[in-house]
């Protein structure tokens, strides 16, 4: 009887798969390179095929065979055990979803985000609301839906990006962060910056920062025979299997290290995916779900690799080299002092290791307010830019430096934010523990990054979705998640850089 079931449960896998790959693809070309004329239909086509996914999730032998593995689940082999159980508890949310509900949610998203594209690059708001009206309301309808007597509102969603978080946790770890940084932000804040920043003001060419992001992806080992990378107005990961990974980049004249540092971004995303391990192809495990841990390698990557002083060491003579007239003349101390320097700003994508975590509670507030219903969409600038003023003291000038800045809400991605500012935790954990094995920072100046890929290959990067996060983080590191070490590495890097007493 296991084995039938077992066989009906494959063959409806594969069917999904093949479907995730098409999304995964059109979603990659309408965010790339597709004729703005084609969205529309394109948007038709994905409700077209997302019917056709939910026919299929719905089935009656399917339901009854993913029932009936995860009740018998205790004779799978370990593998396929932790498979059904991730795919029973995902379906058991589908299935108290409407099918109508689900096809609306994916036309609506599809539309969304070239609306979203357009209103940022025309700094008008009035252009999105409408689909964001409509994708808040669908995401209330779907809280109510999917709330059990553990989960209620806002909870819902922040235990789909990262089981088990929920605003009671969320809220002890921001309000640590809040009683540990802002201090330290005050003190930095009244302490006259003494370094060269003439350099920042300039105009690079776009083409040679196209060059430059290609040489740090051979630096952190990308490889180009499974996977690829293009613009985008909002940079982004995606893909179907470690022999598929996308990502994107996006380019600024006026702001030269954006480029940089979104590479290495997506480059630590895209270097989990391409390191899953193989053992995993073709299953529900080929991936990895829990967004923290996702962002705590884009994080780790982007900020502790890629704003220390020993990486650049090696490897800011090639970005002078990239940059002659702009950079021959600036000394590696002002180029360091100057990607690490701390200020209030306006852009998350943009924000210094120290600011950072403001910039997520800010989103992380709106969003409680929003589906509470304690704001609604048609006030969200005013909002925002009263958050802004109050959490980091700036003025916001437009709505696409402000609430136009992230994509995430064109997806419905309600709840994705606070994951930053854990994954960013999460990576200092991960950072002390590895110090333990090796000389870390001294691998940080090599010239490439095998030596750190190959630890988080072992440690954490093999095993997709084949293990619970939580257990993940405990065996890499050796204890549960501890944001102390997030904390430390902020206060010990910034009191040096600053001259701090």
């Amino acid at each position: 009887m296991i084995n039938e079931q077992k066989k009906k449960y494959l063959e409806t896998r594969e069917k999904l798969h093949a479907l995730n790959h098409a999304f995964v693809v059109l979603g990659w070309d309408s965010e790339t390179e597709a004729p703005i004329a084609s969205h529309d239909k394109r948007g038709d086509v994905i409700g077209t095929l997302s019917n056709m996914y939910n026919d299929l999730l719905f089935d009656e032998k399917y339901v009854e065979s993913v029932n009936f593995l995860y009740e018998n689940k205790e004779q799978l082999e370990p593998l396929f055990k932790r498979e059904i159980e991730i795919v029973k508890k995902n379906l058991d949310s589908t299935l108290k979803l409407p099918k109508e509900l689900l096809f609306e949610n994916s036309v609506v998203c599809a539309k969304a985000s070239p609306a979203w594209v357009e209103a940022k690059t025309k700094n008008d708001f009035s252009i999105f609301a409408p689909y964001l009206e409509k994708i808040v309301d669908i995401q209330r309808q779907m809280i109510k839906y999917l709330e059990t007597p553990s989960l209620k509102g806002y909870d819902v969603l922040l235990d789909q990006y990262e089981e088990g978080m929920t605003q009671v946790k969320y809220d002890e770890f921001f309000n640590l962060l809040k009683k540990e940084l802002v201090p330290l932000i005050k003190k930095i804040s009244d302490k006259e910056y003494s370094h060269n920043l003439a350099f920042s003001k300039l105009k690079y060419s776009i083409d040679k920062q196209k060059q430059f992001a290609k040489y740090i992806a051979k630096v952190m080992c990308f490889d180009y025979d499974r996977g690829l990378d293009k613009e985008s107005e909002h940079p982004f990961t995606s893909g179907n299997s470690r022999y598929d990974v996308r990502l994107t980049n996006h380019y600024y004249e006026d702001m030269f290290t954006s480029s940089i540092f979104s590479m290495i971004h997506e480059l630590g995303h895209a270097t989990f995916e391409q390191q899953i391990s193989q053992d995993l192809d073709d299953t529900a495990l080929g991936g990895c779900s829990a967004m923290a841990l996702h962002e705590s390698q884009s994080r780790f990557y982007e900020n502790i690799v890629g704003r220390s002083y020993e990486f650049w060491k090696t490897h800011y003579s090639n970005l002078q080299e990239t940059f002659k007239e702009e950079l021959g003349n600036v000394s590696l101390d002002d180029f360091y002092h100057f990607i690490n320097k701390a200020e209030c700003s306006l852009i998350r994508t943009e924000a210094d290791e120290l600011t950072y975590p403001l910039h997520i509670m800010i989103r992380y507030d709106i969003e409680q307010k929003l589906l509470n219903k304690e704001v609604e969409v048609k006030d969200l600038p005013i909002v925002w830019n009263k958050a802004y003023k109050e959490y980091l003291g700036v003025d916001v000038p437009s709505d696409s430096l402000g609430v136009l800045q992230d994509v995430h809400w064109s997806g419905g991605s309600f709840g994705y934010f606070p994951t930053y500012a854990l994954g960013s935790a999460y990576s200092a954990q991960f950072y002390n523990a590895m110090k333990k094995d090796f000389d870390v920072d001294s691998a940080f100046g090599e010239k490439d990054l095998s030596k750190i890929n190959n630890w988080l290959l072992e440690h954490v990067h093999k095993f997709g979705d084949s293990k619970r996060p939580v257990d993940i983080l405990k065996d890499a590191t050796g204890e549960e998640f501890n944001p102390k070490y997030y904390i430390e590495y902020l206060k010990e890097k910034y009191t040096k850089l600053y001259n701090l007493k």
